[in-house]
């Protein structure tokens, strides 16, 4: 079953940034049907809260979006993946 987790995590993260208009929301490809990654890309003061302080906010977000999957019981390990406009490094909330 194909979620649509852009459908999920925007109605949570637009409020809490400056700029919802221009947030990208994509699920990466991924060898494992267990492991799921989810690419937020937005403005890099944006990036920053959606993090939050020792990755509170991603810790929160992976943790909304990780129910759905208990939920129905295919118990996907769901990774948020964050990277700003114009950066070409990324930010992984994981180990934050």
């Amino acid at each position: 079953m194909e979620r649509d987790y852009a459908a999920i995590l925007h109605p949570i993260i637009d409020p809490l940034i400056e700029k919802p208009e221009s947030v990208i929301i994509r699920v990466l490809p991924s060898t494992s049907r267990r492991d799921i990654t989810i690419l937020i890309v937005s403005e890099p003061e944006d990036t920053a809260r959606l993090i939050g302080r020792r990755g509170t906010v991603a810790n929160a977000l992976r943790e909304v979006v990780g129910v759905a999957s208990k939920v129905d019981g295919t118990n996907e390990h769901i990774h948020l993946k964050f990277e700003s406009f114009g950066e070409e490094s990324s930010t992984n909330g994981e180990g934050k």
